[in-house]
């Protein structure tokens, strides 16, 4: 059924909600997975054109990515990580393609109404923009303190 599932984190704990879900359907359809984490702050989109050094938050979310992809491996799953940078919409919908995924697996953050104006919604225009179907699984409500938002 699924082949390669294309699998954005970030960094938070929305994540574990849909890795649980991923690694059902991976071992269901003997999938393999493509974890990818989109950094989008001002560093990140700038990297490359301005020669920077990879910033701290970089660093650590290359880090987060592959302890995440190793834990993974050792449960038996064919895993590879992608740290992207830019629009979060975008790059993943592009990974999708350029990955060969044939379905990409998201959490969701559940906002509505304002929130959905405030913080956006990566989710939606995933949805919007990829030709590869999308899974989204709504995650738990976290504490605010505890969830870095990044619009999905």
């Amino acid at each position: 059924m699924y082949q390669r599932i294309l699998v954005p984190l970030e960094h938070s704990a929305y994540d574990a909600c849909i890795l649980e879900h991923v690694r059902q359907l991976a071992s269901l359809c003997g999938s393999s997975m493509v974890l990818i984490h989109v950094a989008d702050g001002w560093a990140a989109r700038n990297v490359k054109q301005l020669a920077l050094r990879e910033s701290e938050e970089i660093v650590r979310d290359r880090a987060y990515l592959e302890d995440a992809c190793a834990q993974l491996r050792a449960d038996g799953f064919s895993c590879d990580a992608l740290l992207a940078a830019g629009d979060p919409a975008a790059e993943i919908s592009a990974a999708a393609e350029r990955e060969n995924c044939d379905l990409i697996a998201m959490a969701t953050h559940g906002h509505r109404g304002l929130q959905d104006l405030i913080y956006g919604t990566t989710a939606n225009s995933v949805r919007h923009r990829s030709m590869v179907p999308v899974l989204m699984v709504r995650g738990p409500a976290a504490p605010a303190a505890t969830v870095k938002n990044t619009g999905v």
